[in-house]
This record gives C-alpha cells, sequence and structure tokens, in this order.
C-alpha cells in the first residue's frame, strides 16, 4: 500500500512541473533549482515515485555523474516524469477534430483525427471528441492513465468557464464547450485560445524555449491567431481574449474581414490565398514550401503581399509588447522558410531602432503538435498545480471504462491503489522515512 503523503503539497506540485516542464533532472539539480535541502528532495521524488508520476534512474556503477566530481559519492539519480499519465489534447477545426494522447514526459502516445464534413457545431465537435477518446481508451495500454482534457479552440475562449465567446470560422457565439464535454466524458476539461496555447507550448518546449517575452502567431485553416507570454507569464487580458493578432491593422485599402474590419491581417495574409496559386492542398505545409521554391511569378506575388501585411502586423506587436522572439507556426512558418531574413529586414525598416536590437522572428519548432503541446499544457493543469490524480474513475460516452481507470492514484472509493511502489534502490526505507519526516516542515 501507499504511504500516505506527508510532504507539503505545493513543493509535491513545483517538483513535479520542474521535472514535466524542464526534465529529465538529477535529484542534486531539483535540489539546486527549488532550493530545498536534499532529504526534502528525496521526500518529495520519493512522494511522486509513489504515486506513478515520475520514476528514477540510477546510472551504472561507475558512471562519473554531471553535477559531481568523477570519483567522488554516488552518482545523482535522473528524475523523469512518467510516460503512462496522459492528458487529452482536443483540437478542433472548421474541418477536423483531433484528439491526441499526450503522456507527462511530453511523448504523444496515439492520435485520432476525424475529417469533418462540414463546420462542425459545438455539439457536433463535443460528440466527436467523445467518439475519438472512446476508441483511443479502448485500444490504449492498461497502465495508461488519462487525467485530464484541454481543448485548444480557434476563437475567443472565457478561459475560467470554458465558453467559446466567439469563434467565427467555426459559427460559434457563447457556446458552453468545456463544461458540457466534461459532463459527457467525466473528466476535468479546460478550453482556451488555440494561438494562446500555442504561444505558451514555444515558450516551455520549442524555438522560444525560455524566452520570456514573445509574440506567436500562427496561420491555419482558421484564419491567423496569436498569442503573447510577457514577463514569462500568458498575457491574457482582463477576460482572457489578449492576442487576437489576426485582427491587427495591416492594410487600409484591404479586404473586409468576417470580424467587420477592413485589412486585418488575416485576410491580407491567408493560408488559402496560397495554395489557390501554388495548387496545393490546404492541410500539405511540405507541398506548400515545395511549390513557393519553384519561384513562379504569379505565386511570388502573392508572397510579396503577404510578406508586407506579416511585416507590418509584427511592427504593431513589437511596438506594443516589445517581444524578444516572434514566433510564426503554420503556413506563416512556410512563408518564413522561403524568403528568409527578408520578413526580419521588412520589420526592422519601419520599427523604432531601439526595439529590434535582440529580435529574433524564428519558425515555430513543434510543427503540426504545437497546438497539441499547449493543449495537453490544459489537460496535466490541475495535476500540476497539486500534485493530485483526479479522484473519479472517468468514463466515456458509451460508458466504457477509460485509460488504466483503476491503476489511477486516487481512485473512486472501493478501489484499491494499484500505482506501483516506489523501489528503495539508492536508499533504505528507514532514509526515506526520516526524509518525509523531515519534510513536513519544509
Amino acid at each position: 500500500m501507499a504511504r500516505p503523503a506527508t510532504t507539503t503539497p505545493g513543493n509535491v506540485a513545483r517538483v513535479l512541473r520542474i521535472v514535466h516542464e524542464d526534465g529529465p533532472v538529477t535529484r542534486a539539480e531539483l535540489t539546486r533549482s527549488t532550493g530545498l535541502n536534499r532529504s526534502t528532495v528525496l521526500a518529495l521524488v520519493g512522494e511522486l515515485v509513489e504515486r506513478g508520476l515520475v520514476h528514477e534512474e540510477f546510472p551504472a556503477a561507475g558512471a562519473a555523474a554531471a553535477d559531481r566530481p568523477a570519483g567522488v559519492g554516488r552518482p545523482s539519480a535522473v528524475v523523469r516524469a512518467s510516460g503512462d499519465v496522459v492528458a487529452a489534447a482536443v483540437t478542433v477545426e472548421i474541418d477536423t477534430v483531433a484528439v491526441v494522447l499526450v503522456a507527462l514526459d511530453g511523448t504523444v502516445r496515439d492520435r485520432l483525427v476525424e475529417p469533418q464534413p462540414s463546420v462542425p457545431t459545438a455539439v457536433v465537435a463535443i460528440d466527436a471528441v467523445a467518439r475519438l477518446l472512446g476508441v483511443l481508451t479502448a485500444r490504449a495500454a492498461p497502465e495508461l492513465r488519462l487525467v485530464g482534457v484541454g481543448v485548444a479552440v480557434p476563437g475567443i475562449v472565457r478561459v475560467e468557464d470554458g465558453v467559446v465567446r466567439d469563434a467565427p470560422h467555426l459559427g460559434w457565439r457563447d457556446e458552453p464547450f468545456a463544461g458540457p464535454l466534461a459532463e459527457h466524458l467525466g473528466l476535468p476539461v479546460r478550453a482556451a485560445n488555440d494561438a494562446n496555447l500555442g504561444a505558451w507550448a514555444e515558450r516551455l518546449y520549442g524555438s522560444a524555449r525560455g524566452v520570456d517575452d514573445l509574440v506567436y502567431l500562427n496561420g491555419g485553416a482558421s484564419g491567423i491567431g496569436g498569442g503573447i507570454v510577457s514577463a514569462g507569464r500568458p498575457f491574457s487580458g482582463a477576460d482572457g481574449y489578449a492576442g487576437e493578432l489576426g485582427h491587427t491593422f495591416v492594410a487600409a485599402n484591404g479586404v473586409r474581414c468576417h470580424c467587420g474590419a477592413v485589412g486585418c491581417l488575416e485576410t491580407e495574409a491567408s493560408r488559402d490565398a496560397l495554395t489557390a496559386v501554388t495548387g496545393t492542398a490546404p492541410d500539405d505545409l511540405d507541398a506548400l514550401a515545395a511549390a513557393l521554391a519553384e519561384g513562379h511569378d504569379a505565386v511570388e506575388r502573392v508572397v510579396d503581399r503577404q510578406v508586407t501585411a506579416l511585416a507590418t502586423a509584427i511592427r504593431n506587436a513589437i511596438h506594443t509588447v516589445d517581444p524578444e522572439v516572434v514566433v510564426l507556426g503554420g503556413f506563416l512558418g512556410v512563408l518564413l522558410g522561403h524568403v528568409g531574413g527578408r520578413v526580419e529586414d521588412d520589420v526592422r525598416a519601419q520599427t523604432m531602432a531601439a526595439m529590434t536590437d535582440r529580435l529574433r522572428i524564428v519558425p515555430a519548432e513543434l510543427g503540426r503538435d504545437v497546438l497539441v503541446r499547449g493543449a495537453a499544457e490544459l489537460g496535466f493543469a490541475d495535476l500540476l498545480r497539486d500534485g493530485a490524480v483526479p479522484t473519479a474513475i472517468p468514463t466515456t460516452a458509451t460508458g466504457a471504462t477509460a485509460i488504466g481507470a483503476t491503476a489511477i492514484g486516487a481512485t473512486a472509493a472501493g478501489t484499491t491503489d494499484t500505482a506501483t511502489p516506489a523501489t528503495d534502490t539508492d536508499h533504505s526505507t528507514t532514509d526515506r522515512d526520516d526524509a518525509v519526516e523531515e519534510a513536513r516542515t519544509a
């Protein structure tokens, strides 16, 4: 039986977040980064191991660890987030609904994408998510544990309750989504704007890793979305609606946008215009890149207009939030790859010089999984806040037991805790008990 948790919950979650976001890390590195003493870190890691949220690996005998002089003491154990604890990352587009199982260690365990014959309503999307998740859970390994669901929506989302206030490409307005989906699945569900999630994912794991001030622009089937990270935190505004950079003004004589304005970025730089002139499939970015490389005059004229609009939008963002890095995803990343430094040159030509001293404009590194990784962070939010797994056994819409329900560390009444107990490979049980006692006062 797992020992009752006696460590400080805040410190348990703190260590789990570090391992999840920065791992794998050694116990010595955890000690340095948290400022806690070695015995406390030992106890905290031990508790996470008992919950099945992390596991430890011990270097082979005689191996010199990176964090100690060779031959001095024992190598520090490496702590890795579990690959068996997963969140369901949901993306909803005008033509597809996708559900991806992302593990706490960042690996993608499985995915299903369902093409939609028409733009899905909220009800249709909820049914599709339940159906896809049912298939994924039915074929999943029994040891997987599903802890939450995160949804990336191409629109304005009220983050506190997951109501989609306005998703114009989907035709959704004031649609409850996270709540009904949670009732359908029996799992915690959170929803947010897709580009905001993409910005945070690139900051944690992608081309802006560790950057505290960045702007992210993603071009996809539902137009252009933007997300901002400022001072190391997501910049969401009063109601979570900040970052609508697709609707920044770039052309006085431009096309009227669905939002009612004229000359928005997403009307002046659009995936549809590029795929139409290149004759490529809308969702085939590799084919688009190859077609752009051919350099046909008609294609280059469209590219020129879009680069001009994009540079103006980036200039607006720089003068507003002063980012260090601008990350371009989706077809905007392909466009950047085609024109190289031209986007940055155009931006610098129309921006106050001091504000571009450190500026970098880079393609998104996470590729098609950028929104998936961001949505997964939402799915892990409750777990990373308190280090506790859900207390209810999730079920799919058909009533089938979901992934590894009986393996959830804190299960529903009447079930047993079957999480793998910690192994005392590196220390005795007495040492662990002493460390747990010390951690009570941490």
